[in-house]
């Protein structure tokens, strides 16, 4: 199958300094909606056959699903989807998506997170937002989804606006990479999967220079943009044809800013 075509981007507006700040390469791969259920032996397939794939790939530091992990928010889908996570060869970390969490049909954020500890004792995130520390970089895993009245509209409340605030300020001398389901510059324009009010999120990243990317899901599309230093990269639906999955990669030297390596890989069929 014909492999899609490598996007680059040089982050320019960042110069990170000192011996404490710099970062080593890193290559990650991104899953997303993989809106995995018991009813659809198609989404298990999918995810099975780009499992195998992603265990052949070299290098890889850890995968993350950035969301819709689950199509309907029931306990027995999330403990198979975890099961198939589980054969991934490598760690893998979870963000929630709508599709995710409905609190009052009995899988709220708490009891997600609960249930994938239980079914993988590796797992180490505890919270719904939290920090991923690798090579030198640091990943902020954010949620937008909510869990009371679940709906398409991304929704970061304010306190895990502050939450980032913290992380970056805390993380001021380090490069970070923001990794969540709804994203904040929309890749088309659609009414119903935006995010609501995002201008509080938007102007806390521009108080800080150390993001250089947010990566998300929702639109089932591809996009990259750059925006404000920040280069915003969405990626299509593993469930959506050509199937794909995006392997980021990101490549540092000293004294210069770091450069984000996209390709987006479709899942070979057997």
């Amino acid at each position: 199958m014909k492999r899609f075509l490598i996007n680059l981007t040089i982050i320019s507006a960042l110069i990170f300094t000192g011996s404490n700040s710099f970062a080593k390469d890193i290559k990650f791969i991104q899953l997303t909606d993989t809106h995995y259920a018991l009813n659809n032996n198609y989404s298990k397939e999918i995810l099975e056959k780009a499992i195998e794939q992603i265990n052949k790939e070299k290098d890889v530091s850890f995968v993350i699903f950035t969301g819709d992990n689950i199509n309907r928010p029931r306990q027995e889908d999330l403990i198979s989807f975890v099961r198939e996570a589980n054969k991934l060869n490598v760690p893998y970390y979870l963000a929630f998506g709508d599709h995710d969490v409905y609190k009052h049909g009995g899988l709220s954020k708490l009891n997600y997170i609960s249930i994938v500890k239980d079914n993988n004792f590796l797992y180490k995130p505890k919270d719904i937002n939290y920090v991923i520390k690798k090579n030198g970089f640091v990943f902020l895993v954010v949620d937008g989804a909510k869990e009371v009245i679940p709906g398409s509209i991304g929704y970061y409340k304010d306190s895990t606006i502050d939450w980032v605030d913290e992380q970056l300020t805390k993380y001021k001398k380090k490069p970070v990479i923001i990794l969540q389901h709804f994203p904040l510059i929309a890749p088309k324009e659609h009414n119903t999967h935006k995010v609501y009010k995002p201008e509080k999120y938007l102007e806390i990243l521009e108080k800080h220079n150390n993001v250089i990317a947010i990566v998300s899901g929702h639109y089932h599309v591809n996009g990259e943009k750059m925006e404000n230093g920040i280069y915003h990269i969405s990626t299509p639906s593993l469930l959506v044809e050509p199937n794909c999955y995006k392997v980021i990669d990101i490549v540092t030297t000293p004294g210069f800013s770091p450069m984000i390596y996209t390709e987006l890989k479709p899942v070979e069929s057997k």
